[in-house]
């Protein structure tokens, strides 16, 4: 995801989408697992989006201070 995308969001959303992208990441690492994923890289490409959601949170809650 582009991080100007997620600018755009409001914290209820990239929050939303934190937890989406953490259950995602729980699936994917059973299905490493089992055998079952094809693309094991979309594990760390969720983990990245993780980490700019989190940086964009608090940047915006440091913007009101």
């Amino acid at each position: 995801m582009k991080t100007a995308e997620l600018r755009e969001m409001n914290a209820a959303e990239l929050k939303a989408k934190e937890l989406e992208l953490s259950e995602n990441i729980f699936r994917m690492k059973f299905k490493l697992a089992t055998g079952d994923i094809e693309d094991s890289s979309l594990i760390k490409k969720a983990k990245k989006d993780i980490a700019r959601i989190q940086t964009i949170l608090n940047e915006k809650s440091t913007e009101g201070k």
